[in-house]
């Protein structure tokens, strides 16, 4: 069952998808070189310049970014039938961590000078710049941002079923009893 708190965060996280797909990324192709894009910034979707197409490899990674911190959010937002202290935990703040991560990779990606881009898989890179001021003739290099999503969201993973809490069973009187006969037994 869902509760108030994870009920906010579908509708935040139904918002910025939709805000997402409505001002998608651009790339835009020279009349020089029209088989280099360069990254032409966000613009409302039905609004398409001629030369522009909606680089839809940085979209898709913009999306899965937000439902994987959707799903962050809704893991520590659901309800415990036990007391829990408010001190957070280890696996809570490997959520955290993955969420901030994931959010300041989107938001400083990594850019190559067009000129000199190749189409090999690990290309070169001219550096991490924000995303919202990107310099002239850079583009995105969506092979590398790939990379840097996976290493994160495996490493959280690791990390967390590394911290995850064992619980011990507390068994009762007469299940007790019972393991005890059946040990008993198989002497």
């Amino acid at each position: 069952m869902m509760n108030q708190r994870q009920k906010s965060t579908l509708i935040i996280a139904t918002v910025n998808i939709v805000l997402m797909l409505l001002f998608p990324p651009f790339d835009s192709y020279s009349i020089a070189n029209s088989s280099i894009p360069i990254f032409a910034g966000f613009h409302f979707a039905f609004s398409k310049v001629a030369n522009e197409v909606v680089n839809s490899s940085v979209l898709f990674l913009e999306v899965a970014i937000v439902l994987i911190n959707a799903g962050i959010a809704w893991l520590l937002l659901q309800e415990r039938k036990v007391a829990v202290s408010r001190k957070i935990n280890y696996q809570n703040a490997t959520l955290l961590g993955v969420a901030v991560n994931l959010v300041v990779i989107l938001l400083f990606p990594p850019f190559e000078n067009h000129d000199s881009m190749t189409h090999a898989i690990l290309p070169s890179f001219q550096g991490f710049y924000f995303i919202f001021s990107p310099h002239a003739q850079q583009v995105i290099v969506t092979p590398l941002l790939y990379i840097e999503v996976i290493f994160v969201l495996v490493n959280g993973a690791l990390l967390w079923l590394l911290f995850k809490e064992r619980r011990q069973v507390d068994l009762t009187t007469d299940e007790k009893l019972k393991l005890l006969r059946e040990l008993q037994r198989n002497r």
